[in-house]
C-alpha cells in the first residue's frame, strides 16, 4: 500500500527540484532524510518536509512501521509561474519567470527478501 504526501507551490525551480528527488528516489526514508540534510540547497529542505510528511500520514494514518518504509515513487512537477517584468532599455521589458513546484511523494512498506 502506497501512502502520499503532496507538497503544492514550493517557491523553488521544478529543474533544481528534480536533481533532488532524483537523488534520494527508491531509498528507505531514514536515509534518504541523512542525505538530504548534507545537500545544502532550498529543495532539498523542501523535499525533506514532504517526505517527513508522507512518513508521519503513514504512521498515524495506517499504522506502519516507520523504520520499514521506502520511498516508492517521489516527483517533483511544475506548478504555477509568477510572471514580474525588469525594465530594459529603450522603454522594453524583460520578463521574469518565477517558478514553482509540485512534490509529491508515495511511500510504501518495504517487503522482506528471502535470500533462500
Amino acid at each position: 500500500m502506497k501512502v502520499a504526501a503532496v507538497s503544492k507551490d514550493v517557491r523553488v525551480s521544478p529543474r533544481k527540484a528534480k536533481l533532488v528527488v532524483d537523488m534520494v528516489r527508491g531509498r528507505k526514508v531514514d536515509e534518504a532524510l541523512t542525505i538530504l540534510k548534507f545537500v545544502p540547497t532550498p529543495a532539498a529542505r523542501a523535499v525533506a518536509k514532504a517526505i517527513k510528511s508522507a512518513a508521519a500520514n503513514a504512521e498515524n494514518n495506517f499504522q506502519m512501521e516507520p523504520a520499514e518504509l521506502k520511498i516508492a515513487d517521489i516527483f517533483a512537477n511544475e506548478g504555477h509561474t509568477f510572471k514580474r517584468f525588469r525594465p530594459q532599455a529603450r522603454g522594453r521589458v524583460a520578463p521574469i519567470l518565477k517558478r514553482c513546484t509540485h512534490i509529491s511523494v508515495f511511500v510504501a512498506e518495504e517487503e522482506e527478501q528471502s535470500g533462500t
